[in-house]
C-alpha cells in the first residue's frame, strides 16, 4: 500500500513549518536515511531523512511552501514492487491538509526590510494523522517515526509503552520490532470516551489591538506593512507568555572590570598559533560573563531551578543560553555544563553557534531548552537594562556596558570600569534573598576572576 510521507515535527514544540526544498524528485528511489528535504522552523533550517524505502510516487506540497502543519501530507512513497501510478492516485486520503501558497508581502521601506512572504492559515484544522497512536496516560506526548506508528498499528500494540531510542527519546522501526519479538509493549488500548466539556472555560488571553484599529490611527499612505515572519510571531508568543505567566523580580548590581580585563589580556595574549598566526582562541567579556555566571549557580544551586505547578526542576548543571541577534529577530543558543568547560572552549562554541545562528543552521537541541540566559547589549553602548524571563528559565542575566567610572575607595575617589549587570528572577522560583546570593557570586568572579581558572 503507499506510504505517505508527513510532515515531521523537529521539536516538541513545533506546529508548522516551511517547505524550503525537495532534493528528490517524482520517480527517485530512496532508502531509509536519504536526505529527502529541507524544513524552515522559526529559527533553523533542518534536512528530513526518509524513514522508509521505496519510490517518490507524488509530491503533494512543492518547495517553497509555507506554513505546512505538522503531520500534513507533503508526498507519496510506493513501496518496493507497488504500482508508482496506482500509489500516486490511491494515496494520501484522509491525511491532514497542508496550509494554502502563501501571499506575497507588501514592499516595505528600506529601514525595515520585509520578508518575501508570510505564512498562510491552514484551509481546515489539521485531523490527526490515521497512523497517530493514543496518548500515554500521564499526558506527554509521545513521539514516533511515521514507520514506526504504522508498524505499532499493525501490531495492534501501545507505541506510548515503547522506549525509543532515537534523537531526542523518538520511537523508531527497530524500537517496535524489539518490542513485538520481546513481548514487551502493551496492546493499544481502546478509544477513550470524549472528555466532558469544563463548566466554565479559562479567559482567553489578551490580544494586541487589530489591524483595522491600528490603521485608523495613521494617515492613509503614511505607512507600509510588513508581515509577521514565523520567527517574529514565536517571539511575541513566547514573551507575551512570560509576562503573563511568571511573576519578575529584578536585582542590580556594579561590578569593577579591571581584574577581568588584564586577566583577558593576558590569556588572550598567550594563545597558542597555528602555523598561520591564528590563534587557538579570543576571549571575549561575554565569555567570561557565561563562565562566571554558571560557576555562580554551581554555588548557589537553589538559583538553578525551574518552577512547575507540581515541583521545583533543580538542575545538576548550568546550561547557560546567549542571545544572539540576528535578521528579524534573536535566538538563544546553549553554552551546556559551562561550569565545567574552559574560557577558550566556551569561546570557540559560542563562535560557531554565533555564525550558523546567523545562517538558521543551529539544530533544536542546540538552542533549546537551558537553565539560564545572559543577554548582552553592551557592545550596543546600552548602560542597563532589564531582560525578560525565557521559561522554562527562572533566571536572565542582563549585561550592559563596561564604562570608567568614578567611584570611592577607601575614602578616596578613583576611576575604575564598571560594568551593571540585572538578574530577572522568575519570582516563583528565585525570590529577592536568594536572586541577591547569586548576584554576589556572580560579582566576585567577575571582580576576581582568576576564581575562574581554577
Amino acid at each position: 500500500m503507499p506510504i505517505n510521507i508527513t510532515m515531521p515535527a523537529l521539536s516538541p514544540t513545533m506546529e508548522e513549518g516551511n517547505l524550503a526544498k525537495w532534493l528528490v524528485k517524482e520517480g527517485d528511489k530512496i532508502k531509509s536515511g536519504d536526505v529527502i528535504a529541507e524544513i524552515e522552523t522559526d529559527k533553523a533550517t533542518m534536512e528530513v531523512e526518509a524513514v522508509d524505502e521505496g519510490t517518490v510516487a507524488k509530491i503533494v506540497v512543492p518547495a517553497g511552501t509555507e506554513g505546512v502543519k505538522v503531520n500534513a501530507l507533503i508526498a507519496v512513497l510506493a513501496a518496493d514492487g507497488e504500482d508508482v501510478a496506482a500509489a500516486a492516485s490511491g494515496a494520501g486520503a484522509g491525511a491532514a491538509p497542508a496550509a494554502k501558497e502563501a501571499p506575497k508581502a507588501e514592499t516595505a521601506s528600506a529601514a525595515a526590510p520585509a520578508p518575501a512572504s508570510v505564512s498562510a492559515p491552514a484551509a481546515a484544522p489539521a485531523p490527526a494523522p490515521v497512523a497517530s497512536a493514543p496518548a500515554a496516560n500521564d499526558g506527554h506526548r509521545t513521539f514516533a517515526s511515521p514507520l514506526a506508528r504504522r508498524l505499532a498499528k499493525e501490531a495492534g500494540i501501545d507505541v506510548t509503552a515503547v522506549s525509543g531510542t532515537g534523537p531526542h527519546g523518538r520511537v523508531v522501526k527497530k524500537d517496535i520490532e524489539a518490542a513485538v519479538s520481546g513481548g514487551t509493549a502493551k496492546a493499544a488500548p481502546a478509544a477513550a470516551p470524549a472528555a466532558q466539556p469544563i463548566a466554565a472555560a479559562a479567559p482567553a488571553a489578551p490580544k494586541g489591538m487589530s489591524e483595522d484599529a491600528v490603521l485608523k490611527l495613521f494617515e492613509q499612505g503614511s505607512y507600509e506593512l510588513v508581515p509577521h515572519d514565523g520567527m517574529r510571531k514565536t517571539i511575541a508568543k513566547r514573551l507575551q507568555e512570560s509576562k503573563q505567566t511568571i511573576p519578575h523580580f529584578y536585582v542590580s548590581v556594579d561590578c569593577e572590570l579591571d581584574a577581568l580585563l588584564a586577566l583577558r589580556t593576558q590569556l588572550n595574549d598567550s594563545a597558542p598559533k597555528s602555523k598561520d598566526g591564528v590563534p587557538a582562541y579570543k576571549l571575549s567579556v561575554n565569555d567570561m560573563v557565561i563562565k562566571a555566571l554558571a560557576l555562580a549557580l554551581r554555588d548557589v544551586p537553589d538559583a538553578n531551578v525551574s518552577w512547575t505547578d507540581s515541583a521545583m526542576v533543580k538542575h545538576k548543571h548550568a546550561d547557560v543560553g546567549v542571545a544572539v541577534s540576528i535578521p528579524g529577530g534573536l535566538i538563544t543558543p546553549i553554552i551546556r555544563s559551562a561550569e565545567q568547560k574552559t574560557l577558550s572552549t566556551i569561546s570557540n562554541e559560542m563562535k560557531d553557534y554565533g555564525k550558523r545562528a546567523k545562517e538558521r543552521k543551529l539544530k533544536p537541541e542546540e538552542y533549546q531548552g537551558g537553565t539560564t540566559a545572559v543577554s548582552n547589549m553592551g557592545m550596543m553602548g546600552v548602560k542597563n537594562f532589564a531582560a525578560v524571563v525565557n521559561p522554562p528559565h527562572a533566571t536572565i542575566l542582563a549585561v550592559g556596558a563596561g564604562e570608567q567610572r568614578v567611584i570611592v575607595k577607601k575614602g578616596e575617589m578613583v576611576i575604575a570600569n564598571v560594568m551593571t549587570v540585572t538578574l530577572s528572577t522568575d519570582h516563583r522560583a528565585v525570590d529577592g534573598a536568594l536572586g541577591a546570593e547569586l548576584l554576589a557570586a556572580f560579582k566576585g568572579y567577575i571582580e576576581n576572576p582568576m576564581g575562574m581558572l581554577v
